[in-house]
């Protein structure tokens, strides 16, 4: 009976103790977790197909930050010609006061280049060139606010050779296997988009919008002049 009780008792001592230890190791699980999710985020390449990286991670990219002049008040053009950027080049910045954002934009999309700002797909038209030009950006970083822009919302683009408007035209939303939104095109359009968060983990889906070109502004006068 003695012995009985004995059991009894250290049965009562060892669940509390069996129970709390597993309580603690789910913990640190979810903690470790969304970190882990982070990490998926931020690997993921978003230009898919049209990722166009002449350099491998071993390579050494060369990132030219450049400074992008917003204040130009000079002589402006409807025609132009625009400066190609190089890969890994700062040569853009995106805003909209509907999301109060001013994010730089690189030629080129690798895992570094996106820890930095948007990308542009290096396949798509640069601005104030005729076609499609394709800019994403991190859903946790530099997108994070781009699900609440609006049909009819204003998006620039300012470079150094000119300022570029658009208007949103159409939301978007479409699967990382499909390509029709961001294959070039005839009419000249800024497709922006990032990835749909999904906290399980790396989303197939993708979201954004299709923006239609409203105003070409090639600057014709030099800083200075």
């Amino acid at each position: 009976m003695k012995e009985k009780s004995k059991k009894n008792i250290t049965l009562h001592i060892i669940t509390p103790v069996m129970v709390t230890a597993i309580c603690a190791g789910i913990t640190i699980i979810a903690a470790i977790k969304p970190a882990d999710k982070i990490k998926t985020y931020t690997n993921i390449a978003f230009m898919d197909s049209l990722k166009s990286d002449p350099l491998n991670e071993d390579s050494g990219l060369v990132i030219k930050d450049n400074d992008i002049n917003m204040d130009y008040s000079g002589k402006t053009s409807e025609t132009g010609e625009p400066d190609r950027p190089t890969f890994g080049e700062l040569y853009g910045i995106v805003s909209t006061d509907a999301l109060g954002i001013d994010i730089p934009i690189y030629w080129g999309t690798t895992t570094e280049l996106l820890e930095h700002g948007a990308c542009q797909s290096s396949s798509s038209a640069v601005f104030g060139t005729n076609g499609n030009s394709v800019v994403s950006a991190h859903v946790d970083t530099y997108f994070a606010d781009l699900s609440n822009l609006k049909e009819g919302d204003d998006v620039t683009i300012t470079t150094n050779y000119g300022r570029f408007t658009y208007k949103v035209k159409e939301l978007i939303e479409f699967s990382s296997k499909d390509k029709k939104y961001i294959a070039p095109t005839e009419d000249d359009r800024l497709t922006i988009y990032t990835c749909k968060r999904d906290l399980l983990g790396a989303s197939d889906s993708r979201f954004g919008a299709i923006c239609e070109l409203t105003e070409k502004a090639f600057y014709t006068e030099k800083e200075g002049e």
